[in-house]
């Protein structure tokens, strides 16, 4: 059974920067895609960026990018998600997630993803 623990969330300024972690714990839990998806209040969960196994391969959705860099140590079973000049809108509970099927192949839909964290909040506020 793989465990994930999101932490880094917090409250920021428009503009401002944060860094989330994803540590990961399990059985070969380093060998997978790792995703982050986030859910704003009365929204359906959305992909926002996802990486291969080995780090060779990242995704990320539209609306993050040049802003959001996703990367991992496999050393430390952990993802981050380095985010920068945040928005208002970016407002969100942030969750990270494992495909227990894939290394490579990079799903962007939620039920692509097998294990998931409980999520971390992101406020910015304007």
């Amino acid at each position: 059974q793989v465990q994930l623990v999101e932490s880094g969330g917090g409250w920021v300024q428009a503009g401002g920067s944060l860094r989330l972690s994803c540590l990961a714990s399990g059985r070969t839990a380093s060998n997978y895609v790792m995703g982050w998806f986030r859910q704003a209040p009365g929204k359906e969960r959305e992909f926002v960026a996802a990486i291969s196994w080995s780090g060779g391969r990242t995704t990320y959705a539209d609306f993050v990018k040049g802003r959001f860099t996703i990367s991992r140590d496999n050393a430390k079973n952990t993802v981050y998600l380095q985010m920068n000049s945040l928005k208002p809108e970016d407002t969100a509970v942030y969750y990270c997630a494992e495909d227990r099927d894939a290394q490579v192949r990079i799903g962007v839909r939620v039920y692509e993803y097998d294990y998931w964290g409980q999520g971390t909040q992101v406020t910015v506020s304007s």
